[in-house]
């Protein structure tokens, strides 16, 4: 797909998203798609599963991690060996971090990969970028003592003086920062679909858009590979690490989407089920995957129709669950985290759904101030503290707000300073847990705190 056919695929999935009241801010579209060059754009935006992704970026967000059980909220409690700490970090965070145990490994304009200390926020190694680091990504994924993450593999010019986007997945040594090997990547996608990790192996998207393969996690040589048909595409998760692939044709309005097993060995594939319609991949609660599709249903006389959403859970055996929600009021923001899907209205309510039961648990105030409407994005993804039965809420402006996980009554609130905005997409603020510690991040600054709560 040419990078100015993702451009009208992005405004065409953009001005279409208007799940319910959902909608996609006005000028939504050009905040996407206006970049300084065409290679930041195809690192937005990927090829047809990216947009995808976009889609349901902009209903339900992007999220992972474990629910917690019905108990009583617990203090938090430090880390051995950390003390507060804030940092600013030009060149090495604007782009996002990852934590790993007690490390912190982040990207910035002038370092595809940076190594923190989660304790002190001491810098510890750096790997130089190839010309820009102006892009979204971050290093994505540690396993082994290996930091797996992109950078730029090309600097060819172009006519216009613009040079020809290229990305290579690379893999770091955790201790050290030595680049152990890079491979080509066919595009510039550094989506979360790009690349993950299963078991024995990193399925990435190389070496052409219809391919995933497995390469050897320490030295990059393939292992096995799966093609799909031409004319069709694959949205990619991975349920205790063997991978799955949910796949459609690429249609405006496709009949049904297959599911299936690859076997994380060999590559073999087997169908596991076929749901009707276009699924949209949302993400993954424990053993599942969670899959999305929006159809209108009837509100009564007078021909008034009402959006409604429609989640699905799959696990590896294939059971399936499906639930139906509605969403009451336009969202800010809203992300799968363990077995619940929260979301945050613009007038600033948060609820906890079911993924299991399909019931609401909870509506309450979210304890932070709001954005404004047209804000990208509404509101930062939560974080759950399982132990401590809490989920964590951070708005642009630096508000935090901790929600008891099974009732939403407020425990805790908090303030950090947010720092400068970096530019574009560099904007977008972060909420990190290290344990119970909370980690922030906006453009190159940031601050590891420990909520206390009764506070």
């Amino acid at each position: 797909m040419t990078t100015e056919r993702v451009e009208e695929k992005v405004r065409e999935t953009l001005h279409a998203v208007a799940l319910d009241q959902v909608r996609a801010p006005g000028d939504l579209v050009e905040k996407v798609v206006r970049r300084r060059s065409r290679r930041r754009f195809s690192q937005v935006a990927g090829a047809a599963v990216a947009v995808a992704a976009i889609t349901v970026g902009a209903v339900l967000g992007f999220g992972g991690g474990a629910g917690g059980e019905d108990r009583p909220v617990r203090p938090a409690a430090s880390p051995e060996g950390w003390k507060p700490w804030q940092k600013d970090a030009p060149g090495a965070g604007e782009r996002g971090c990852l934590v790993d145990g007690s490390a912190l490994y982040c990207a910035g304009s002038k370092y595809d990969a940076a190594k923190f200390d989660a304790n002190t926020g001491e810098r510890l190694w750096t790997v130089k970028v190839k010309r820009e680091g102006d892009g979204i990504d971050h290093p994505f994924a540690v396993r082994d003592g290996v930091v797996y993450a992109y950078r730029n593999h090309t600097t060819k010019n172009e006519p216009n003086g613009d040079y020809r986007g290229g990305t290579d997945l690379m893999a770091v040594g955790a201790d050290n920062g030595d680049v152990l090997w890079t491979v080509e990547m066919p595009q510039d996608d550094r989506t979360d679909q790009a690349a993950m990790l299963i078991d024995g192996a990193v399925l990435a998207n190389t070496p052409n858009l219809r391919t995933m393969s497995a390469l050897n996690p320490l030295t990059g040589k393939e292992k096995w590979r799966h093609t799909w048909d031409k004319g069709t595409v694959c949205q990619r998760a991975v349920l205790n690490g063997v991978p799955h692939l949910a796949c459609m044709r690429d249609v405006e309005k496709p009949q049904g989407t297959d599911i299936l097993r690859l076997d994380p060995a060999t590559g073999k594939a087997e169908k596991v089920t076929a749901l009707p319609g276009g699924q949209q991949f949302v993400g993954t609660s424990g053993d599942r995957m969670v899959l999305i599709e929006a159809k209108k249903t009837p509100t009564g006389k007078g021909g008034a129709a009402r959006k409604s959403m429609r989640l699905t859970t799959i696990s590896g055996s294939g059971k399936q669950t499906s639930h139906s929600y509605r969403l009451e009021a336009p969202l800010a923001g809203s992300d799968v985290v363990g077995d619940r899907v929260f979301t945050v209205t613009w007038k600033g309510m948060a609820s906890a759904y079911s993924l299991t039961t399909g019931k609401t648990l909870w509506t309450a105030p979210v304890g932070v101030k709001m954005p404004d409407t047209e804000a990208l994005p509404g509101i930062t993804s939560p974080v759950v503290s399982s132990g401590q039965g809490v989920v964590y809420f951070l708005s642009p402006t630096g508000d935090l707000s901790g929600l008891d996980l099974n009732t939403g009554e407020r425990v805790w609130r908090g303030h950090v300073d947010p720092g400068k905005p970096g530019p574009g997409f560099m904007d977008v603020p972060q909420l990190l847990a290290y344990e119970d510690v909370l980690v922030v991040r906006r453009g190159s600054k940031i601050v590891s705190l420990l909520p206390h709560i009764g506070d």
